[in-house]
């Protein structure tokens, strides 16, 4: 297992299908440059965790919101913005609004509008940087529930709300009620992810998603590090055919011998004992080559 850390490394993309990697694996803040490289590797063959597809499709606020509502999944009434100046082109009767950025992760850059008197007064840092989603404020309890999947498992933890920090929340897991079990994995299922998180508010009506993002922190999830990388490891374990049929399926397609070189299956060899992928800082990992991951970052 190696480790690419893109911001202090070059990659050598004629030599991609050379290593002998089941998978890459993408774990990152978002707008980094492991995704290019992640694609990449879909293209010649390689699988991936999470496809880059589905990533793209959460990292993208305006993409998720557009699909989640279409699909069905409880989300609130949205707008896209791009500029803070339009949002006074919404009626009043959508206020209070909660006004983000639509690449935005961990929290940042998210406001609450009571109403259209505030734009006055409004300052957005991020105002010239990003477009943004002005979403109808849904009333709910005052603290955020992040459910943590991988697969088929799903945790929730209870955490503090950026809108309403005046409500003490201690961070901590909590029961998975089945609504909520059924939201995640149907979240997962419509998006096509591997292991993800999405926060959830409850409200009156029942549980509503406001944000969806891929490869979470799994903070406060009991032996998150060993949960993850055996999932990771039992993706990876599946993946061999797969890989091979799609380089003979190019092969054929481009009739030209050594184009793409299938690569042979390294064995597994057990969940390594060090694999820090869900640190904020990135360590260079020991072991089989059996998944690559592309910049270590925490997206809580």
């Amino acid at each position: 297992m190696d480790v690419l850390e893109l911001h202090s490394t070059i990659t050598c993309l004629t030599d991609l299908t050379k290593h002998a990697y089941d998978a890459y694996v993408l774990k990152t803040v978002s707008d980094g440059p492991g995704l290019s490289i992640l694609e990449a590797a879909e293209a010649v063959g390689i699988p991936t965790i999470n496809n880059s597809r589905s990533i793209r499709l959460v990292r993208d606020k305006a993409i998720a919101t557009a699909i989640a509502q279409a699909r069905g999944l409880p989300t609130p009434l949205t707008y896209f913005v791009t500029h803070p100046g339009l949002l006074a082109q919404i009626p009043q009767e959508d206020y209070p609004l909660v006004v983000k950025p639509t690449n935005g992760s961990s929290c940042r850059g998210i406001y609450l509008v009571e109403s259209p008197a505030d734009l006055a007064t409004l300052e957005i840092a991020e105002a010239n940087k990003c477009f943004f989603l002005a979403q109808r404020y849904i009333a709910n309890t005052g603290f955020d529930i992040k459910l943590y999947v991988t697969g088929t498992e799903v945790y929730a933890v209870a955490k503090r709300s950026p809108l309403h920090p005046e409500v003490k929340v201690d961070k901590r897991l909590i029961p998975v009620t089945i609504e909520l079990r059924h939201l995640a994995l149907e979240v997962g299922r419509i998006f096509g992810l591997d292991i993800y998180g999405l926060d959830v508010v409850e409200t009156s009506c029942g549980p509503v998603v406001v944000d969806i993002n891929d490869f979470p922190s799994f903070g406060q999830v009991p032996q998150a590090v060993k949960l993850v990388s055996t999932h990771i490891l039992h993706l990876a374990s599946l993946t061999p055919l797969r890989r091979t049929s799609r380089i003979e399926r190019m092969q054929r397609r481009y009739k030209t011998k050594g184009l793409v070189t299938p690569i042979s299956r390294v064995p597994v060899r057990g969940v390594p004992t060090v694999l820090d992928m869900l640190s904020a800082r990135s360590a260079s990992i020991v072991g089989a080559p059996l998944v690559d991951t592309l910049e270590t970052g925490v997206d809580t």
